[in-house]
């Protein structure tokens, strides 16, 4: 189950930042601001911190891309980041506009051995945090509609219209002649659109049979069209009232379970206005109410639509914000802004994709949003309704799964990032991230590191796939200043554990670039298998870029790159009965985490490399073999995808984000690493497993979900923290059909080759609309597992296995 109490305000090491807490949303730095301390721009918003995040404490004024703090330690001098907050909330369940008033407490009892004084607080009952696995939920960042299946907004939980992190509309109830539309469908038309149907049967009418149906189409922009049809045989006199309400509330709080009073609301021309002390909001109709209850927040229209005839109002709702001077507010991408992509044709015998790359690109596409300092670059926000901000690693491995569709979203994404990177003082060329918690067996983590290591990465594989090369050599600073980080974390002449009095703590491996040697030393953090990967990956990465650009320092990060994966085959592997299994991490010298779990599925994530070939892994051939059974195995294999932690761990749970539940995109790399290493009876099983639970989720996959085991018969059960939609799941689902195709380029060289699996697990597939060195490229592969490129560049020499 997932934990009740609010997310625990833990600050992040140095050289990370965190989503902004109840205080407000997240503002970013301007360009330039990160050597000089952080500035108020807007990039996007954090509204709340998802329940699997560790969020900045209330006070941090600059939210996502914060001051370090000390790694690890209680903000502010005050109590424990680990205690809990003990404040009342309302209930969530309270009815909208009734006065807040907290959960009943148990009597109090006096303090012991403390006679004559006075008795103790009450504690209060910690509130339950939202859930959203039954929402439908419509995005189109930074906005955002949230209800249940019957369309009708009652501020109860998540309900409501969103904008930058602020509900703008809490309660849109709908009555005809005082009775609700009895509900038929409520669905997703988009991911920024939902219809629901409702009907009405009218007092005295002589059938059972309803004769008013009552249809809402809403979009996440705050725009709903309510339309009342007759299908009956006499006119239809009948009133229809709206309830309409707000508290303006933010999302930070609305996700930890608060819910404050309805604000008064305001007659205005066609509709009402409510005011509070930052934001004030509107409620437009047309065609304009008949009346306007002020007081009960009601429009009312007095209705007679003739037999076979309808009528319809269109109701918007609008936020303004006094913002401070200098702060822009996010927006999303712009109506005639086309889509960093192009838009795919897939065709296959395997009918479960066939919804499921069309419905993940417009997920993807709902989480646009346009960078503040250059409008022309469009990054993804992490998902909704809980990461609306610029995640730098998520919105990177977005913008790599992607790339077989062009380098548009790669593109922005990294010129965003490198305005943001710092570029002087000690964080010189780590890109921030947030810290997150990383399951049971090992501290929160930063993604700072993930994220700097990524930005190499995916600089370097979309230059293989066509991003010209002026536009390489304007972001090559920003690489080699990522470069440059990871050099100083694993630099030789780092003090030793006994020079500085502390702990002795891994040595030659990658643990955390946004630490100095000395606070690496004297406070060591444990070095994780995925971070290992991803560096030895960025060094040969960053090795191909410099040498290809006439840069210093392709030898030196070949030659560390080979030391790693000596070091890494040597004392990371564990042997035991089942034939050996990598460690989690390494706490030190000799002491290896024994955990097993799904960060294993980054070793396969070789990295595309010159000649459409694939990088040199840490692993080699024979224990690539043993992971790759077990990564099928049931402790790991949950039926629909891979659990994050085995089953077989005493501290397994399904629900946990780290610590048992199916994570699409590691599922995703799972199937995409084996099938490359040659393994694909392995990858055909995952692969199953997880189209199946992608037609049970209607071809839009949440970013996770339980890690139940599967039951004949049973869907997978969803998460009720799990954004939906999110960047993640959404592009690696494209990479997925894709990889499978096996298109590897290397436009640099004048090649692309096509190396398909040969099972053809998903059986005839044609793939149409991609894009190598920005033209379009078309393929085909049969049942038996032979391509043919049918669409190409004639600049392209083409290859195949």
């Amino acid at each position: 189950m997932t934990d009740p109490r609010p997310p625990r305000a833990t600050p992040p090491p140095t050289g990370s930042a965190a989503p902004s807490g109840p205080a407000g949303p997240a503002l970013h730095p301007a360009p330039g601001a990160a050597s000089t301390g952080p500035g108020p721009a807007w990039s996007g918003v954090v509204p709340a911190a998802p329940p699997h995040s560790v969020p900045q404490p209330a006070g941090n004024p600059t939210g996502q891309f914060a001051p370090p703090r000390p790694p690890y330690a209680p903000a502010g001098g005050g109590p424990s980041a680990d205690a809990p907050s003990r404040a009342g909330v309302p209930r969530p369940e309270q009815a909208p506009g009734a006065t807040p008033a907290p959960h009943p407490a148990p009597h109090p009892a006096p303090a012991a051995g403390a006679p004559g004084q006075p008795p103790r607080p009450p504690v209060q009952a910690r509130p339950q945090p939202v859930a959203t696995h039954a929402t439908v939920l419509c995005v189109s960042a930074p906005a955002m509609a949230a209800s249940g299946p019957d369309g009708q907004l009652r501020g109860h939980g998540l309900h409501g219209f969103y904008r930058a992190g602020v509900r703008t509309l809490a309660r849109m109830e709908i009555r005809l002649g005082g009775m609700e539309p009895m509900p038929l469908q409520g669905t997703l038309t988009s991911a920024a659109g939902a219809r629901f149907v409702g009907a009405v049967r009218l007092p005295g009418d002589p059938d059972p049979d309803p004769t008013l149906t009552v249809e809402r189409l809403r979009h996440a922009n705050g725009v709903e069209t309510v339309t009342v049809r007759n299908t009956g045989s006499r006119p239809a006199r009948i009133p229809l009232e709206i309830a309409l309400g707000t508290d303006l509330g933010l999302l930070a709080e609305i996700a930890a379970g608060q819910r404050s009073a309805d604000l008064p609301g305001q007659v205005q021309s066609a509709g009402l206005r409510w005011a509070g002390p930052q934001h004030s909001a509107t409620a437009t109709a047309r065609p304009s109410p008949h009346a306007v209850l002020a007081g009960a927040g009601v429009l009312r229209w007095d209705l007679e639509v003739q037999p076979g005839a309808r009528w319809s109002v269109e109701l918007s709702t609008a936020l303004e914000t006094a913002a401070p001077v200098g702060v822009r507010p996010p927006t999303g991408r712009g109506a005639g802004v086309p889509l960093p992509w192009s838009e795919p044709e897939v065709r296959c015998d395997d009918s479960r994709v066939a919804l499921l790359v069309p419905r993940s690109l417009d997920a993807l596409g709902s989480l646009l949003v346009a960078d503040a300092d250059r409008p022309t670059d469009l990054y993804p926000v992490s998902g909704a309704p809980w990461r609306f901000g610029l995640t730098a690693a998520d919105a990177l491995w977005a913008a790599r799964l992607v790339l077989p569709l062009g380098t548009r979203l790669a593109a922005g994404t990294l010129r965003a990032l490198a305005r943001r990177q710092p570029t002087s003082g000690p964080q010189s060329g780590v890109i921030p991230g947030v810290l997150r918690h990383a399951g049971p067996e090992l501290p929160p983590s930063c993604t700072a590191t993930e994220a700097t290591l990524l930005f190499v990465t995916v600089l370097a594989e979309a230059w293989r796939w066509g991003l010209p090369r002026q536009e390489v050599a304007d972001l090559l600073p920003a690489a080699e200043r990522a470069l440059a980080a990871l050099h100083a974390n694993v630099s030789d002449d780092r003090p030793a554990a006994e020079d500085v009095g502390g702990p002795e703590g891994p040595v030659g491996f990658v643990t955390d670039l946004g630490r100095s040697a000395e606070e690496r030393a004297a406070r060591p953090v444990p070095a994780r298998c995925e971070v290992q990967a991803q560096a030895h990956r960025a060094a040969l990465h960053g090795a191909e870029l410099l040498e290809a650009f006439g840069r210093p320092g392709a030898p030196e990060w070949r030659a560390w790159a080979a030391g790693l994966r000596d070091r890494f085959r040597d004392q990371f592997w564990i042997d035991d009965l089942s034939g050996g299994r990598p460690a989690a991490a390494l706490v030190g010298p000799g002491r290896p985490l024994p955990a097993v779990a799904s960060s294993f599925v980054h070793l396969l994530d070789l990295g595309l490399a010159g000649g459409g070939a694939q990088h040199e892994g840490l692993l080699d051939r024979e224990q690539t073999r043993i992971l790759a059974q077990r990564l099928v195995a049931p402790e790991f294999d949950c039926g629909w995808g891979l659990r994050t932690l085995s089953a077989k761990s005493p501290r397994f749970n399904p629900l946990g984000h780290r610590s048992g539940a199916s994570r699409v995109h590691e599922t995703v790399l799972a199937v995409t690493g084996l099938a490359e290493a040659g393994f694909e009876r392995e990858a055909r099983v995952l692969l199953d497993g997880l189209l199946d639970a992608a037609a049970h989720f209607e071809g839009r996959l949440p970013e996770m979900y339980a890690g139940e085991q599967r039951v004949t018969g049973c869907p997978p059960v969803p998460h009720p923290a799990a954004c939906r939609p999110a960047a993640l799941s959404s592009a690696a689902v494209v990479h997925l059909v894709t990889a499978l195709a096996g298109v590897r380029p290397d436009v640099p060289a004048g090649r692309v080759t096509v190396r398909p699996a040969s099972t053809a697990p998903l059986g005839e597939l044609e793939l149409g609309g991609l894009r190598v060195a920005g033209e379009p490229f078309s393929v085909r592969v049969s049942r038996i597992g032979v391509a043919v490129v049918e669409e190409a560049s004639p600049e392209l020499q083409l290859g195949a296995r």
